[in-house]
């Protein structure tokens, strides 16, 4: 059994452990409701998007030019944008995003390259043998759509030159504080969504429909991928709030169970000392 001075120094410093965590949890939720307002800011934007893009695709006649961007051709070389965080202690999100895209890579029959955000994935990516075609770290937590434009470039000309025919984004999807979900999503080519019956309005636009789409499209890549990050950073935070709650409670219950055995190691010494005092004194007699 461990003596007294080894139960009270591991319960300063289980203590000392549940401050850290603690003082975590705060930050991570700080970061959290900052985080969730710009995620769901950027979703109708996001929405909006594809509605215009639906409409102009609509608006294409027979015959003209289809955009780089809206080609399909046949699949030979796929890139995989995978976004994690650059720091851990965020339960198991790491590990199902990384999971997530190791299962879609095997099930590829095709080769994939990856451009990958965050310092997790990109260790992760390293240490499976995937190729990484570019990496970028340390966005912080409140990245803006500057930052984003050097990885759409990447894929954009990757893409429109031919070396890849079809661009991923592997990310962490915000659902609830409680919730995230890894979600792959297929970003190139670009497929605008169905126009619902009724709701096909030949809007005019200038100079054309074509213009205002060629225009429209690199934009969306953009603004999709910039999303998708801030979504990931959504999680990310909520993800190291709950894990730090969660260590926390757990500390303050070893501290606990760590209490009662002092006591009982204490209890147990000053019983000792009076039957030791009683002892003697009974010899004196």
């Amino acid at each position: 059994m461990p003596t007294i001075r080894e139960i009270r120094r591991r319960i300063k410093s289980v203590q000392s452990t549940a401050k850290v965590t603690r003082a975590m949890e705060m930050v991570a939720a700080s970061k959290m409701r900052r985080a969730q307002e710009r995620t769901i800011a950027a979703r109708p934007y996001a929405e909006e998007m594809r509605h215009v893009l639906a409409n102009l695709a609509a608006q294409r006649r027979y015959g003209e030019e289809i955009h780089p961007l809206l080609v399909k051709r046949p699949v030979n070389r796929i890139a995989i944008i995978h976004i994690t965080p650059d720091r851990g202690l965020c339960g198991g999100l790491v590990a199902s995003v990384n999971r997530s895209v190791a299962s879609f890579i095997l099930e590829q029959r095709v080769p994939a390259t990856t451009v990958v955000i965050g310092r997790k994935g990109r260790d992760f990516m390293v240490r499976s043998g995937q190729e990484v075609r570019a990496e970028f770290t340390r966005f912080g937590d409140r990245p803006s759509i500057v930052d984003v434009l050097p990885i759409a470039r990447i894929v954009i000309d990757d893409y429109t030159d031919g070396l890849i025919d079809e661009v991923y984004l592997s990310y962490t999807q915000f659902v609830t504080t409680m919730s995230q979900r890894p979600v792959l999503w297929r970003l190139l080519p670009i497929e605008p969504a169905a126009i619902e019956p009724g709701q096909n309005v030949e809007y005019i636009y200038e100079p054309s429909p074509d213009e205002v789409l060629a225009q429209l499209l690199p934009r969306f890549v953009e603004m999709g991928l910039y999303h998708v990050i801030l979504e990931s950073i959504a999680s990310e935070q909520s993800a190291r709030m709950v894990a730090m709650s969660n260590a926390t409670d757990n500390a303050n219950e070893i501290i606990e169970d760590l209490t009662l055995t002092y006591n009982k190691a204490r209890q147990e010494m000053i019983t000792k000392e009076l039957l030791d005092i009683t002892g003697g004194a009974a010899a004196l007699v």
